[in-house]
């Protein structure tokens, strides 16, 4: 039962957390990278003081099969950036609001300097969705309801954050890459794949052949 609450109470703290950021993008020189970064910096130490396990199975994760790992991340982030390839031309066809909704989410880098965004999404951004989204909330839920209910409701979680936007397309990426990633973290248990996946995907998307015209 306190393991329960423990785990609620950290999901609704990363859901007050996300919320105000996703609202209202920057407060003063507190941008919207500063933040996520701020955001994720805190709920990762939350989850380690929380949970003495978790630092040593990441540590069993990173240091076996290290290449493998890093292969099937790469590919993976490959592929989705090929599922979105095809869904950016598509939509941008058949819905009438796409075309702004994506712009929109380009709109989050602000002013912030394309290499700022790169050396956070690098250290803390990518790897910090991963391990608190999947390596710390879908493995301790799943650790209580099972796998597959562990994968959705951690999805309905990460995608119900990024409702505070209003943007339509940004929600829908959420749910999409939510669901890969949620996958990949159920058929694969491993974090180093998520992080690299994660990590270059972002990097790939938003500043090497984003999708905004």
């Amino acid at each position: 039962m306190a393991s329960q609450k423990k785990i609620l109470l950290i999901s609704a703290l990363a859901v007050l957390m996300f919320s105000p950021m996703f609202v209202l993008r920057q407060v003063g020189a507190f941008d919207f990278w500063w933040w996520m970064s701020c955001n994720l910096s805190v709920l990762l130490m939350i989850c380690f003081i929380t949970d003495w396990e978790y630092p040593y199975l990441l540590i069993k994760d990173f240091t076996k099969d290290t290449w493998k790992k890093t292969g099937i991340g790469l590919l993976s982030a490959l592929i989705l950036y090929l599922v979105f390839f095809i869904g950016n031309y598509l939509s941008r066809k058949w819905f009438h609001f796409a075309g702004s909704g994506i712009e929109g989410v380009y709109n989050f880098k602000g002013d912030a300097a394309g290499i700022r965004i790169a050396i956070l999404m690098l250290l803390i951004i990518g790897p910090g969705e991963e391990l608190f989204w999947r390596g710390y909330l879908q493995r301790k839920i799943s650790l209580k309801t099972g796998k597959w209910a562990g994968l959705i409701i951690a999805l309905i979680l990460y995608t119900g954050v990024h409702i505070f936007t209003g943007n339509i397309m940004l929600i829908l990426a959420a749910f999409i890459c939510g669901l890969f990633w949620g996958w990949m973290y159920l058929k694969y248990n491993s974090m180093l794949v998520n992080v690299i996946s994660h990590t270059v995907w972002d990097i790939v998307v938003f500043l090497v052949l984003p999708f905004n015209s």
